[in-house]
């Protein structure tokens, strides 16, 4: 089996990104066209605040090729505030709210807060809530806290087809199941260290070996790989999700290589 892998970032409008990302003078409505050209996958954060209105899902797909592919949070209400508890039918209402996407919709993702611990509540909450998944949804989910990281749960996972995202998040240990058919990766930062995003401003040069290893001794175990940088792993996503596809051998568009020629200069 041979995985098609895609990297990108967590959203694509940032204003530090402006002269050094996008071409100077550049326009809001030309960012994912130009993001589009330089990545085949982006998160969305903006779902963690709410479903997209169907004309904005369908603007995106209008805006970007047959081959890109937009992943998406879960709503904070699902994930955060119900802690999933009692919330397949909302799980339900924002996969359809992700339908005009069509071809184009990745996975979603369940990112879980630090405070979700695993109880015999919690995890009865999460069996009922992954039940509720549509068949066609892919589903990732991603836990902050050390006490799900267990045989029990990736077996659980396993059963409704549900993959546990790898995540590089503070002290959390590195978890490198596999538990569907697919990967999501999510390279995560702190806040406090990187104020601007124009920049790469720290070395992760261990971590990049690492993840390249893990992803190296798996990669013939799953059909897909969605994986995507946060602006405060090392300062700069783009820059980041460009290193990792050239350490995994795949091709890395330069973002000033697609900028107007009179750019160039």
């Amino acid at each position: 089996m041979t995985a098609t892998i895609r990297l990108g970032t967590q959203g694509w409008s940032y204003p530090d990104w402006q002269g050094v990302f996008y071409p100077p003078g550049s326009k809001q409505e030309d960012r994912l066209p130009f993001y589009s050209q330089v990545f085949d996958t982006v998160e969305l954060d903006t779902t963690f605040y709410q479903a997209p209105k169907a004309t904005i899902a369908r603007s995106w797909a209008r805006h970007t090729p047959e081959s890109f592919r937009f992943a998406a949070k879960l709503p904070r209400d699902l994930t955060h505030e119900a802690l999933l508890k009692d919330a397949g039918a909302a799980l339900q209402a924002f996969a359809r709210s992700m339908e005009p996407l069509g071809e184009r919709l990745g996975p979603l993702l369940a990112q879980m807060p630090a405070e979700f611990q695993r109880d015999e509540q919690t995890r009865r909450d999460l069996d009922v809530f992954l039940t509720a998944k549509p068949r066609h949804v892919r589903l990732a989910v991603e836990f902050r806290h050390v006490s799900w990281h267990t045989p029990e749960v990736w077996e659980l996972l396993r059963r409704h087809g549900a993959a546990v995202a790898w995540t590089e998040w503070r002290e959390l240990p590195r978890v490198t199941e596999v538990t569907a058919d697919f990967l999501y990766l999510r390279w995560l930062g702190d806040r406090r260290e990187i104020e601007r995003y124009d920049r790469v401003q720290i070395d992760r040069t261990d971590s990049f070996e690492a993840w390249q290893s893990d992803l190296g001794n798996t990669l013939g175990r799953v059909r897909e790989v969605f994986g995507y940088f946060n602006n405060h792993w090392a300062g700069h996503s783009p820059a980041s999700a460009n290193e990792m596809k050239r350490r995994l051998g795949l091709v890395a568009v330069e973002p000033r290589e697609r900028w107007p020629q009179g750019e160039l200069f």
